[in-house]
């Protein structure tokens, strides 16, 4: 069914027009708040999509590791809180442990007062831990993960063993430098890949193996420099070789400086479907499978009616304004990284493993029916940490949030920086948040100078990691290019990245693996690299233009200024099946 527009507002941090649907109104209808009969509605956003997506990643520090000393037991450790922060940090066993209790930092709410105002002053007193992972083993470096081994420098991925340096990967071994990966093995510099084996430079993949620079192919092995292939051995350039022509030829063009240039030339020439969205009907935006219902998803995976959503995946249900919830997460709103049999959850952040009815909640596991409650565990009727019986919670709450209905006390002020007047079903303000936002995720996506986030009233770090205590910094260009010429020594170096001139150092399982696989080591940062695979991907907006085919109107992330031949999904279909 199509939507129809009701109200059209203009963003208060971007001043950017944007649309509220019927839809929209539904959603907000169904998850409004009822107490004693009486239904608290959610008002529309006062900000658009977007603003609302990079106010919510600028609560997300997902790659930013530090070393610091833990608050409880003087101990270094990992944390992806840098050592300036003045907030106390415990280690994951100690945070984990009986030997502190977050109840302890309770706070009454205080009716005079600007209810943010009082949740920052209760969330920068709770001790915070250092990162957040479950059942790692000898992974110290993996934040947002869980059930890893052998790992280093992954996030939001599970199950996976000697794997380093990724982005969401999920039963994985032995992979390098990759992002959207589920269940490959020796796997390189890849994008958007499942079941592939021994292979580099894939992406968006499926079922591949021994083979280097693909896209968009399924189920093809020994394949080299190819595009839209399905079913194929023994192709170079989408040219079929015999087995004993193909050896000869890779052998060849393995010798070849800018094999890279001439793929990235190559892969121009062929059509690109509208969006890769696979059996997922009624669905827009981009990367969406076996999802239903899912309006304006990026990176959705058994998704169904959500709207709004950047990554959402594994029955997540009735959802709206997610960035990163999954598993069997329903009727979640304004919400980042929430997930694990959650429901009913309002503008919260990193909220995990059966929580239900929470409203601006952090940080907090297995809990449910709290108010504005910060790194709680197995609680239930709190607010603001402090514990009430079932019909205390109920009396006072309303009364709370009527409260925050009350519009600010300098609006003049908080509409200049961007925010809401009245806090009532607003996000958190960024300024809350315990990271710079050059810290966080919202600095990929929405890249700004520092005086443009302070302007915005987001946070700003200037926190700079010591250099690493190595033998010496060589630059990249001094490194030999055959991993051959590779000495042992180059353990014991810093490499200094060669566009941010960061250095890195190389550790011993990744430099076995690129000996393994006649690789060259990398000549910059891992976090440069990362960023390196964001820009394979296309921008995270919806244009409207024509199939380049059958001139039908279609939505796509590709521009219409863009060069590319861009199908709607019959004729892309026809011409690659």
């Amino acid at each position: 069914m199509p939507e129809n527009t009701i109200e059209t507002k203009n963003c208060k941090h971007c001043n950017i027009s944007f649309d509220i649907t019927d839809k929209d109104l539904e959603f907000y209808e169904k998850v409004s708040l009822i107490f004693e009969w009486v239904k608290y509605k959610i008002p529309t956003p006062s900000l658009c999509p977007a603003c609302r997506h990079q106010r919510r990643l600028s609560f997300r520090n997902e790659r930013k590791l530090y070393k610091r000393l833990c608050d409880a037991t003087g101990k270094q450790i990992i944390s992806i809180y840098s050592p300036d922060k003045t907030y106390k940090v415990y280690n994951q066993e100690f945070w984990l442990s009986d030997k502190w209790n977050a109840l302890d930092y309770w706070i009454d709410f205080d009716f005079s007062r600007w209810f943010f105002e009082q949740f920052n002053e209760l969330f920068k007193s709770v001790p915070k831990q250092s990162i957040i992972w479950s059942n790692n083993y000898n992974s110290d470096y993996c934040n947002l993960s869980a059930d890893n081994k052998d790992c280093y420098l992954i996030s939001e991925s599970s199950n996976n063993e000697q794997c380093y340096y990724w982005y969401w990967l999920q039963k994985c071994v032995n992979c390098i430098d990759s992002w959207f990966v589920h269940e490959c093995r020796y796997l390189y510099e890849s994008d958007n890949c499942n079941n592939c084996y021994n292979s580099s430079y894939l992406f968006n993949c499926v079922n591949c193996s021994e083979s280097s620079y693909l896209e968009d192919c399924i189920g093809c092995n020994y394949c080299y420099c190819c595009v839209n292939l399905v079913g194929k051995k023994y192709h170079i350039f989408n040219e079929e070789y015999s087995k004993e022509d193909y050896e000869k030829e890779i052998a060849k063009l393995k010798k070849i400086q800018n094999i890279k240039e001439k793929f990235l030339e190559f892969k121009k020439t062929f059509p690109k479907k509208y969006a890769r969205i696979f059996n997922s009907p009624n669905c827009s935006w981009d990367y969406i499978e076996n999802s239903k219902n899912c309006y304006k998803c990026f990176d959705a995976y058994d998704a169904e009616d959500c709207r709004y959503w950047h990554h959402v995946w594994r029955n997540a249900k009735d959802c709206m304004d997610v960035s990163t919830a999954g598993r069997d997460a329903e009727k979640i709103y304004e919400a980042i990284n929430c997930g694990i049999s959650d429901y009913g959850i309002n503008f919260s952040v990193q909220c995990w493993d059966g929580c239900n009815n929470l409203n601006y909640c952090i940080n907090s596991y297995s809990i449910s029916n709290c108010f504005w409650c910060v790194w709680l565990r197995n609680k239930s009727y709190c607010i603001l940490n402090k514990q009430y019986t079932k019909e205390e919670y109920e009396k006072l709450v309303p009364k709370i949030i009527e409260h925050m209905m009350l519009p600010h006390p300098n609006p003049l002020l908080w509409e200049e920086r961007g925010q809401a007047t009245i806090e009532w079903w607003e996000f958190f303000p960024s300024n809350i948040s315990p990271f710079g936002y050059n810290e966080t995720v919202a600095m990929e996506y929405f890249p700004i100078t520092k005086e443009e986030v302070i302007k915005k009233w987001f946070n700003w770090s200037d926190y700079e990691t010591p250099l690493p205590n190595v033998e010496k910094i060589i630059k990249a260009d001094h490194l030999p290019e055959n991993i051959a010429d590779i000495p042992d020594d180059i353990l014991n170096w810093a490499i200094e990245c060669e566009i941010t001139k960061k250095p890195f150092r190389i550790i011993k399982p990744e430099l076995d693996f690129y000996r393994n696989h006649n690789l060259p080591i990398p000549k910059r940062h891992p976090d440069q690299r990362h960023l390196d695979r964001m820009q394979m991907r296309n921008t995270e907006k919806l244009y409207d233009r024509k199939c380049d085919k059958c001139g039908i109107y279609i939505k796509t992330s590709y521009s219409p200024e863009r060069p590319e031949k861009v199908y709607c999904e019959d004729c892309y279909n026809k011409e690659v099946y």
